[in-house]
């Protein structure tokens, strides 16, 4: 079942500590962004990709899609101030219709192609799917430094990228949220947020996001791990 990708690089990554967007950081000498697009570039139902980037990166990154011989960008598109500004800039370069959209964290190089399938097929069925897997952690509110609950996690889950939708739904969702001034925590919070179903698709626990110093270290694990 055919999708295309929105990819949001646009972020700094203040957390990597790196002095540079995160995409650009190397893992096995190859930019994280482009181990995460290699994956739908390799991906026969993926039929376009559309990356969101900072405006003074745009060209930095085109030339790494040439370089990287990447055919199915279809297209690089300026950030917004907020991630969410930057998805909805980059869906409005996509129609109007009920195909299937994901949205893919730029920095979450792990996930596979197996999930995506499972996606496209539950989002075409309910309208919206994102990947998750269950906390394994117990998980405690907290309130000025004070345990106050211990929150029952048999239905708590851990949210991951892709999220995949119906592109009129998630439009929809997106522009709805930008006339009520709303900022959502993610896409399918959006699509909550207007009162439709969102399904989980159980994903993979190393499908995870680079986002402090030692996500690098656990990330060069893996990559090992799969050379083996």
């Amino acid at each position: 079942m055919e999708y295309q990708v929105i990819v949001p690089a646009a972020g700094q990554g203040k957390r990597m500590q790196a002095g540079k967007n995160k995409q650009f950081l190397l893992l096995e000498n190859k930019p994280v962004l482009i181990h995460t697009l290699s994956i739908f570039e390799e991906d026969e139902h993926c039929k376009g990709i559309i990356v969101v980037a900072n405006k003074a990166e745009i060209n930095e990154m085109e030339s790494l899609f040439s370089r990287y011989k990447l055919a199915k960008i279809k297209a690089v598109i300026e950030g917004g101030s907020e991630r969410q500004h930057s998805v909805y800039n980059g869906l409005k370069a996509l129609p109007n219709d009920n195909s299937i959209v994901f949205v893919h964290d730029g920095a979450r190089p792990f996930v596979t192609k197996e999930s995506f399938l499972k996606l496209t097929r539950k989002a075409s069925e309910v309208g919206a799917a994102v990947l998750a897997v269950q906390v394994k952690d117990t998980i405690k509110k907290v309130t000025d430094s004070k345990v106050t609950e211990t929150v029952d996690r048999s239905s708590l889950w851990a949210i991951q990228t892709p999220q995949a939708f119906r592109i009129s739904l998630l439009k929809e969702a997106h522009e709805y949220a930008k006339k009520e001034a709303y900022i959502g925590t993610d896409d399918a919070s959006l699509v909550e947020k207007i009162g439709r179903e969102v399904a989980i698709v159980e994903g993979d626990y190393k499908n995870i996001k680079l986002t402090t110093p030692d996500d690098l270290l656990y990330a060069n694990m893996i990559l090992e791990e799969r050379k083996k």
